[in-house]
């Protein structure tokens, strides 16, 4: 592990053991480890109320925090299982079965990275800043449904920069930011489609990178598991694999026929 990424890991394990109620050694124990969830100042927060179920793994063993009803089966769920195999789809499908229960259910798992070297790239385009309420006008737009928080700014995580490729009066693609946790900046990017292929999301990635480091920030990077494009650009941006998350998010009611 190099001293750029130490780091930040060792930020991150603070900032998990927040999330997840925990103490930061808990992701160093060699057993998994169940927590009761708690509304813990300062975390994360992808979902109203207190947490039902979250859990998350460095790739050892995995920390998983819950409410009480849940620790019997979870007791039973992770003995005698690496950590991160709780994450593969034969264990999540059971943790599912046992969460439709109680009217929840399993959301995709994220793969998260953290900065793990200094990129300076080329200049690639023109590009143009704006923060804070000069993205408000960007909400809604189709366009742009992962480099801002979408349709509507969250409260709970506010955007503050973002960073726009242009080409004359043309958007051709957009970085943002959120202030997921104090200080937590996760980068979000969407570029369109006829612009891609040309380098500009790690550019812009990068770029927004610098400028959140640059500002005393720590910037984060999330995607999904089969979002092989999205998880080249945080690589080429000097990110690198860090942790794996998931949550219990509440069962959409059944339509109506």
């Amino acid at each position: 592990m190099n001293a750029y990424f130490k780091d930040y890991y060792e930020k991150l394990l603070r900032q998990l053991s927040v999330d997840l109620n925990c103490n930061m050694s808990d992701f160093c124990a060699r057993e998994n480890v169940i927590t009761a969830s708690a509304l813990n100042e300062g975390r994360r927060s992808y979902s109203p109320g207190r947490p039902f179920l979250e859990m998350a793994t460095l790739g050892g063993n995995t920390v998983i925090t819950a409410e009480p009803c849940l620790h019997s089966f979870l007791r039973e769920f992770i003995k005698d299982k690496e950590g991160h195999r709780l994450f593969e789809s034969d264990n999540l499908a059971k943790l599912n079965k046992e969460l439709e229960n109680y009217g929840y259910q399993m959301a995709p798992t994220h793969h998260m990275f953290l900065p793990s070297k200094d990129v300076n790239p080329d200049e690639c385009c023109p590009v143009k800043w704006i923060y804070d309420d000069e993205i408000n006008p960007f909400y809604g737009d189709l366009r742009f449904p992962n480099a801002i928080v979408f349709p509507e700014p969250c409260p709970a995580r506010p955007d503050r920069i973002a960073v726009l490729a242009v080409e004359g009066d043309a958007i051709m693609g957009m970085a943002g930011c959120s202030e997921d946790a104090p200080h937590w900046q996760q980068i979000g990017i969407d570029v369109l489609p006829e612009y891609r292929s040309r380098g500009i999301g790690s550019y812009l990635v990068t770029l927004l990178k610098n400028k959140i480091i640059e500002r005393g920030d720590i910037p984060f990077y999330g995607t999904a598991a089969a979002n092989i494009h999205s998880q080249n650009i945080a690589l080429k941006s000097g990110f690198r694999p860090a942790w794996v998350e998931t949550e219990a998010v509440k069962m959409e009611p059944a339509a109506v026929v």
